[in-house]
Formats: structure tokens, sequence, C-alpha cells
């Protein structure tokens, strides 16, 4: 099987994208990272990339006179890798629907909490205010409804009585750089993939999320 070609996008620290490369250097991925972009050039995960020998880029959005023509940009660069799956690895930009289209069932988010509880941001704050006894983190397939596609898998972390947002925090990076290298490695087995916003796992289609 040909190894499938992965592009990052980060805004920030990347120790999402530090999990990808290391599994891609194991062989665990079953892939390659052809490109990773940040939309903030003080990204340290850029950093993280380049001492990978892979390609990077900053395309910052503020330098755009719009969402969409940030959007456009941003397709035009990863085009020129011909990516087979992206992944967001900590990217805080809203992707747009023309760009969405464009990556259909190919592009994979990791979210910090255990969807479809907490969408958006502040996720382990709101999880300390609510009261929960669970928390973790997410895989998603991205749609066009932010943080509503369908999920792939979840790890999960028992919230304790004295967290703070950090502490639960931590704990809920390291479930995440264990189940995003999965996911990724599933898709690039042909295992996993997206269908009629719906999530098909060893050709079946995924009722509920796999847990790690």
């Amino acid at each position: 099987m040909t190894s499938v070609r992965l592009a990052v996008l980060i805004s920030g620290n990347g120790s999402n994208l530090q999990a990808l490369i290391d599994a891609a250097a194991n062989g665990t991925l079953h892939g390659e990272i052809c490109v990773v972009v940040s939309n903030r050039e003080q990204a340290f995960g850029l950093q993280r990339a380049q001492r990978a020998n892979i390609p990077n880029h900053v395309l910052a959005h503020d330098e755009f006179e719009s969402r969409a023509a940030f959007d456009q940009a941003l397709l035009k660069l990863l085009d020129g890798y011909s990516p087979d799956l992206i992944a967001l690895a900590g990217f805080m930009r809203v992707l747009g629907g023309e760009f969405v289209e464009h990556y259909a069932g190919r592009i994979l988010n990791v979210h910090p909490s255990l969807l479809p509880r907490f969408p958006g941001l502040d996720t382990h704050a709101r999880a300390l205010r609510a009261g929960a006894r669970e928390h973790g983190a997410s895989i998603h397939f991205v749609t066009e409804e932010l943080d509503a596609g369908p999920v792939v898998i979840q790890g999960r972390v028992a919230v304790r009585e004295n967290d703070t947002e950090a502490q639960l925090a931590e704990r809920v990076h390291e479930v995440e750089h264990r189940i995003y290298p999965a996911a990724v490695a599933w898709f690039a087995q042909g295992r996993l993939s997206c269908e009629d916003q719906r999530a098909w796992f060893d050709g079946q289609p995924l009722h509920q999320p796999k847990l790690l």
C-alpha cells in the first residue's frame, strides 16, 4: 500500500504534531507528513517540523482581507503537496464550507472534550464548572458545522476532586497524543473513511466512537 501523505495544520505548540511525527518515524502512522502549515509565525510547532525536515509554511490569516481569501490561499498551498489527509492539530481557525467540501472526508480534527459535550473553546474549564466526572478528547471528521462531524475515536480521563484546569488539560493532552496517531493510521490502512457524513470502520458504519 502506498504511504498516505498527511498535511498538518497548527497554530501553536504543536504537541499533537510531535505525536504524529514520532508515529511516522517509528512506522506506526503508516504515512508521511508532507507539509506543516501554521497561521501564526511564532508557533513552536514550526520548529518541530523543521527539526524533522518537514516542509513548513506560515500563512498568516491576518494578512488576508477575508476568511474566504485565507481559505483559498490555504487550499492552493495544500493542493501543491497533494495530501491524502489533512490533520488539524490545534489549528485555531474555522474553515469555510468551500474548503471543507474540497477535502470532504479527508480532514480530521482533535477536540479536547468527549464530543458532543463541550464543543468550542475552554473545554476544560467548562467540564470543571459542570461537575463532570469524566473528560477526555475526541478525533472527528470535519464538516461545515463546528465540532459536529462524526467522531472516530475518544480517550477518557477521570476528573479528580481537586483538579485545576491545567492539571486536567495535561492529562487530556496525553490522551490526544495516543488517539490521534491511531486515527490517522486507520485512515492510512484503509480501515477508516467518511461517507455521507458518517464514519465507516472496517467496512461497517461506526455507530459509537472507538475507545483507546
